[in-house]
């Protein structure tokens, strides 16, 4: 009986030890809206658009069955990034400040997204922003 816990025990300890996690950022999600509340992009006045970051890298961006944008691969990196949003209707600017996710996982946790430009205006719910262009 002894043998059959201590190989249990082992065995535990040895997968427990041996797993890796990650934990990537958190999605961010954009809505397009005008001030009526219609979708900009399922209007088509917000095409075609591009997200670029300070180095002129375009971000990709995956687009959701209700005509959100899923920004992919933003956040995974330790300080503050730059990046242009830029379409026939409106350009505007925003940064994200990341860091690295302080737990028992690598990773990174976005602390921080902040807009700016003129004529825009954007509710935040956690991770969902609608962006108001005016």
């Amino acid at each position: 009986m002894k043998k059959i816990i201590f190989f249990l025990l082992t065995t535990f300890i040895l997968t427990s030890c041996g797993e890796e996690c990650y934990n990537a950022p958190q999605p961010i999600v954009f809505e397009f809206v005008n001030d009526n509340g219609d979708n900009l992009i399922t209007t088509g006045a917000l095409n075609p658009f591009t997200i670029k970051d300070e180095n002129q890298v375009t971000v990709q961006v995956t687009k959701t069955d209700d005509d959100k944008i899923v920004l992919q691969n933003v956040g995974a990196y330790n300080g503050t990034k730059n990046y242009t949003f830029t379409s026939p209707v409106r350009t505007f600017s925003f940064s994200i400040v990341s860091s690295e996710f302080k737990g028992g996982c690598d990773g990174y946790q976005i602390n921080k997204l902040t807009f700016t430009g003129i004529a825009i205006d954007v509710k935040d719910d956690n991770g969902y922003y609608q962006i108001i262009l005016k």
